[in-house]
């Protein structure tokens, strides 16, 4: 059993596995920041302080100031504008991973290689696929130079 073990968790895909998770919690980190110090700041000077935190309904029937208070009080609560703040997150998260991806997609751009020049033709009579410098057919033995329409 150990030695079977040993075999699965040393198999490449698990370590490309594992490297891909510490990369991606790096870059989560990355994107974090990201979002939170640079693109929060921009969208709150442009939306206005909108605090969504304090949307919600109680469920005992009761109005509260604030959600804190709400639940200080030991009341069940929907968290509307909890769902609404996480929303809004994901989706600037998801633009901002789709802006990176993007620019790396850029930077590895490759050129697609020149198609090589033909090495072979259509035969005119037979249409089987000769050499491009073949003056006769080898299949049918019909000269190339003749037009097909001229010499049936």
């Amino acid at each position: 059993m150990w030695k079977e073990f040993k075999k699965f968790a040393l198999k490449g895909n698990m370590i490309d596995l594992a490297v891909g998770v510490i990369i991606g919690g790096a870059f989560n980190s990355l994107v974090n920041s990201l979002v939170n110090d640079i693109f929060m700041p921009v969208l709150s000077l442009v939306v206005g302080r909108l605090d969504f935190t304090n949307w919600f309904i109680a469920l005992d029937g009761q109005k509260y100031a604030t959600l804190a208070a709400a639940q200080e009080a030991g009341v069940a609560t929907v968290n509307i504008g909890t769902f609404v703040s996480g929303v809004i997150n994901f989706l600037l998260m998801a633009f901002v991973v789709f802006l990176i991806v993007k620019g790396l997609n850029k930077l590895h751009h490759e050129e697609p290689a020149p198609k090589p020049a033909p090495t072979t033709k259509k035969c005119p009579f037979c249409c089987s696929d000769i050499p491009i410098e073949a003056k006769r057919c080898p299949n049918c033995t019909s000269l190339l130079d003749v037009d097909p329409e001229k010499e049936a």
